[in-house]
């Protein structure tokens, strides 16, 4: 693996070696971390963090890994950047890339993270686009693998709306590294079909396979991983939540779910989780719709399977590798 000065902004641009080596230099730094051994050696770099979209976990993770691998940071939030305003996406770039040595972006449109890319001159990293979740994949295999002791031959079933970032990420990802993985939904909220067919010809080149179906006991059969996430991104307008609802109410990860997979499967989500009534959104919902619980019920997510807190944690040792890779020159 040598991803110095390269960019990470979708799981298409990675090979299946790319991936696993980012998985094992996640697993490396997170020892390191764990263990008190000092990783410092980018001290003296400097990275801009640019927001759009607000967010906890990638925040935090690239603050404190940064923090870890000796490096600054600087945190642009919506009101604090003129990107695509008063100052266009190549100009902010080519402006950042003469300051920073790396540029992390999460926000709207791949097409902009794709733009900082060419023209910033120093490694982009996607912290998250509506249509790629690059950042999050890193630590979800780095979980599976820790929990389940491998990722070839796991059956990986997503539920829920898989037409987005996270279904094309995990579809994506799960091909190239010889999973099984399934997207377990209406057909409406399908992938699209030309990513469909890449994911399903890097199934074929890895031993894995891709199935998409809209029957929850056939889709769950077996299961080792069944993953989902809330059903209205982050920008959608409220308007959504009704249909939302209506159609993927069926595939809402719960006990009858489980009961199809596998003893040992676990349970992952990549945050935030609408399981309870502890959320102002979760209370809106139940006050509209009358729903205590959407995508996952409160047993499944505090249930002994569910490794989502492990799978939170991850996403500032896999960011840190992510960075370490493409920061520090191979030897």
């Amino acid at each position: 693996m040598n991803l110095y000065g390269k960019n990470f902004l979708k799981m298409t641009d990675l090979s299946s070696e790319e991936i696993l080596g980012l998985v094992d230099l996640s697993k490396e730094l997170k020892d390191k971390k764990k263990n008190g051994i000092p990783h410092d050696e980018l001290k003296g770099k400097n990275i801009a963090l640019i927001f759009e979209k607000t967010s906890t976990r990638t925040r935090c993770s690239f603050e404190v890994a940064a923090h870890d691998l000796g490096m600054s940071t600087t945190y642009l939030d919506p009101s604090g950047s003129q990107i695509g305003k008063k100052e266009s996406i190549k100009d902010t770039a080519r402006v950042l890339g003469r300051m920073y040595d790396g540029i992390e972006y999460r926000g709207f449109g791949q097409e902009i993270v794709e733009q900082l890319a060419e023209y910033a001159g120093v490694p982009v990293w996607n912290g998250l686009t509506n249509e790629s979740h690059p950042t999050q994949m890193i630590a979800d295999m780095l979980t599976v693998k820790e929990h389940l002791g491998k990722l070839a031959g796991v059956k990986f079933v997503y539920m829920g709306d898989a037409r987005y970032n996270m279904g094309n990420s995990l579809m994506v990802t799960a091909a190239k590294l010889g999973m099984d993985f399934v997207a377990c939904t209406n057909k409406k909220y399908f992938p699209e079909s030309a990513l469909v067919e890449y994911a399903k010809k890097e199934a074929e080149k890895s031993g894995g396979s891709v199935t998409l179906t809209e029957d929850v006991a056939e889709g769950c059969k077996d299961a080792d991983v069944i993953y989902t996430d809330v059903w209205v991104s982050m920008g959608e307008p409220d308007s959504v939540w009704k249909e939302r609802i209506k159609d993927l109410t069926p595939y809402q990860v719960n006990e009858k779910a489980f009961s199809y997979a596998k003893d040992t499967a676990i349970f992952m989500h990549c945050l935030p989780a609408f399981h309870d009534l502890d959320t102002v959104i979760g209370r809106q919902v139940h006050e509209k719709y009358g729903l205590t619980e959407m995508e996952v019920t409160d047993d499944v997510f505090e249930s002994e399977r569910s490794v989502v807190f492990d799978e939170a944690e991850n996403r500032m040792h896999s960011i840190k590798a992510i960075m370490y890779a493409t920061l520090v020159p191979k030897e």
